[in-house]
């Protein structure tokens, strides 16, 4: 069975990848295997999204760990680190 999860991406993710598209992932899915899916269709995906960068996630609008399990419907939001002045 599959689950479909609306993605957004902020900042600089989403002049690399858009606005955001909708991901279709076996259910039990993390965070990490969306993150992971992402990845291997490679161009920007693989660089915006690789391994050691830094990128936070929030699910349905709140912070989240990568660990983090999805459910048909969610929103998961993907954004670099923000800094202050």
């Amino acid at each position: 069975m599959t689950i479909t999860v609306k993605l957004r991406f902020f900042a600089s993710l989403r002049e690399k990848l858009g606005e955001g598209e909708a991901l279709v992932l076996p259910e039990g899915s993390s965070v990490a295997d969306a993150r992971m899916a992402l990845q291997a269709r490679g161009g920007a995906h693989a660089e915006a999204l690789a391994p050691g960068r830094a990128v936070r996630s929030a699910l349905n609008q709140k912070m989240c760990a990568e660990s983090a399990l999805l459910s048909d419907g969610n929103e998961l939001a993907f954004f670099p680190p923000v800094t202050g002045g």
